[in-house]
């Protein structure tokens, strides 16, 4: 199993970034998918988890209103895509697969695969 992540860069305050998270030897349909966000020193953070087979999908607080999950088919990629960014999101984002789906978990230890992570970096 692999999942790559992708489309992070460089944004202004309140500008918009798409993150794309493929996974080869798996399919997100049977799957919890979630995106984590890590600052330097600090552990992973959860920012967003989806399970596809009932659409059941989990927000943190901080990227509640502002960030949302889809994707375009049954199978993958998986879009992140994130507006009205702040200096605060600036992080180095993950996207991760629990392979158990009875709880979309918002923590790091339920996930059982992880992408490489992709830096997304917003100026003030």
């Amino acid at each position: 199993v692999q999942l790559q992540a992708s489309g992070g860069g460089l944004v202004q305050t309140g500008g918009s970034l798409r993150l794309s998270c493929a996974a080869s030897g798996l399919s997100f349909s049977n799957n919890v998918m979630g995106w984590f966000r890590q600052y330097p020193g600090k552990g992973r953070e959860f920012v967003a988890a989806v399970r596809w087979s009932d659409g059941r999908t989990v927000y943190a607080d901080s990227v509640k209103g502002r960030f949302t999950l889809s994707r375009d088919n049954a199978e993958n990629p998986v879009y992140l895509q994130m507006n009205s960014l702040k200096p605060e999101d600036t992080a180095v984002y993950y996207c991760a697969v629990d392979l158990s789906i009875r709880v979309v978990s918002t923590k790091a230890s339920a996930y059982d695969y992880w992408g490489q992570g992709t830096q997304v970096t917003v100026s003030s």
